[in-house]
């Protein structure tokens, strides 16, 4: 039986949208009593990390926000600034702040069976036991770095662009590798005051205009006081969502709509044809993540903007040499060169029922039922696991994850059992079905370009293969299949 009728203690690992989610709905929901860890000085995730100019979401405001909060959006998709704002007031407005332990990494946790809870290890030398953990560490935060001949000769400033610098670009000859969602908000953002930007481009993406713009007084105040507005144009926003999907089977018509619609902004936005030529993929629309962008085009017409369309291959101390041999001189270096998606929990080390460490685990392959819970590890939930990713706001999938993890420390509470833990003969039925749902409709997903979706072995370990709505239906109605109390 459980200590008594104490609380039970949950560990929430990050304090972005996700761990802040979990929170909420805890608070709402349950009556454990819960921790917020977070490594960095503040709130927000990945909108407290990332800084860069021209930094914003591609998902439209309403949809990427909160189910449980009505809000005052200024624009139809927010900024940086705006998004770390919203993060911050949901904190203050469910009080969360108490619960917060900022500046405090956590490195490892060890389930210890005779107590039936996790003991939590910080960076800092602390630890303590909680009855549930629930890592909320995001997909997106783990820098990929090149590991291109010469870079740590260049003599001018190089950075990663989750980890901006702030330097005076006025005048300077500044090189941007990567043109994907980071690379394309920020050559606009810095072309109208650099004195040359060389953007290199390995492979080109698909783009869609974002068509971003400031709502008017009018159409603020009708979302802030007309009952339902907001939620029945997120409604909408979802339901659009949903029909967008199906562009990723390569022989749909909705695929050849979207890649319609993508070869039509190229031909209106970008004047030169050789650029034109070399900014069009020759694969499907949704091989790679599809990019937002309204300015990132319009910027490769100007006179100081270059698209290089080639990898780099290596750098000199004062300049980058792409594949073709050419050098070009700069002076400063950002990498846009994404993440590593598939190192999931990469700074976390968790070790379960027999002292099996999860990495160990995934040793094959990445993989959790609902990309939440792992056979083997009781007790602990993964938010923006393998296998979540998309369903057109992970806001979304990260509130419908959250209740499953509520569920989980209602039925602990309700009962005189101690954990919860996932059936290894569904979690594996559960990561069939995926593959068969990845590999029956001909996904664009799976067509050869270079995408951050597979892992070294070529699993597709990131992406959800549906709409949000069937993710939804899924964290509803099977997720009780898979978790069960043990005596």
């Amino acid at each position: 039986m459980r200590r008594g009728r104490e609380p039970i203690r949950v560990a929430i690992i990050g304090a972005g949208l996700g761990g802040i989610a979990a929170a909420v709905k805890l608070r709402r929901r349950t009556s454990a009593t819960f921790v917020i860890f977070e490594q960095s000085a503040g709130v927000g995730g990945t909108w407290f990390d990332n800084r860069y100019p021209g930094c914003e979401v591609d998902v439209h405001s309403h949809a990427y926000s909160f189910s449980f909060l009505k809000y005052d959006w200024p624009r139809t998709h927010a900024t940086q600034p705006e998004l770390l704002a919203y993060a911050e007031h949901v904190v203050e407005r469910f009080g969360l702040t108490p619960h917060l332990r900022l500046n405090t990494r956590v490195t490892d946790l060890v389930w210890e069976e005779s107590t039936s809870c996790y003991r939590l290890s910080t960076e800092h030398g602390d630890s303590e036991e909680f009855d549930v953990v629930i890592s909320a560490l995001g997909l997106l935060n783990v820098p990929r770095y090149p590991d291109w001949p010469g870079l740590d000769t260049f003599t001018g400033p190089c950075f990663h662009t989750s980890r901006w610098e702030e330097h005076d670009l006025t005048g300077k000859s500044v090189a941007v590798v990567g043109t994907g969602s980071t690379a394309v908000q920020i050559v606009p953002s810095i072309a109208p005051y650099a004195g040359k930007v060389h953007v290199f481009q390995r492979e080109p993406g698909w783009i869609e205009p974002k068509n971003e713009r400031e709502f008017s007084p009018r159409e603020r105040w009708f979302y802030r006081n007309v009952p339902l507005a907001q939620r029945l144009h997120r409604a909408w926003i979802f339901h659009q969502g949903n029909r967008r999907f199906k562009g990723y089977d390569v022989g749909s018509r909705r695929q050849r709509r979207m890649r319609e619609v993508c070869e039509r902004f190229i031909a209106d936005a970008v004047q030169d044809p050789a650029t034109r030529a070399a900014v069009t993929p020759d694969y499907p629309w949704g091989c790679k993540r599809p990019v937002i962008s309204s300015t990132f085009y319009p910027s490769l017409n100007r006179d100081n903007v270059e698209l290089v369309p080639h990898a780099v291959s290596r750098v000199t101390p004062t300049g980058v040499v792409d594949s073709t041999g050419t050098t070009r001189d700069i002076d400063v270096l950002i990498l846009s060169t994404g993440f590593q998606p598939t190192r999931f929990l990469a700074s976390l080390d968790v070790k379960g029922r027999d002292g099996r460490g999860i990495h160990d685990a995934w040793r094959e392959r990445a993989s959790a039922f609902l990309g939440i819970t792992v056979p083997g590890f009781p007790n602990f939930f993964i938010l923006y696991g393998p296998n979540t990713n998309g369903g057109v706001s992970i806001i979304a999938q990260l509130e419908r994850q959250a209740e499953v993890v509520v569920r989980a420390v209602r039925r602990l509470e309700r009962s005189r059992r101690r954990s919860v833990d996932t059936s290894p003969a569904v979690a594996r039925r559960f990561v069939a079905w995926i593959d068969r749902r990845m590999s029956s409709n001909a996904s664009a997903m799976n067509s050869g370009c270079h995408n951050y979706y597979h892992d070294p072995a070529g699993h597709n370990v990131t992406q959800w293969p549906g709409g949000h709505l069937s993710y939804a239906i899924a964290t509803r109605l099977i997720s009780r299949l898979g978790l069960r109390t043990p005596r």
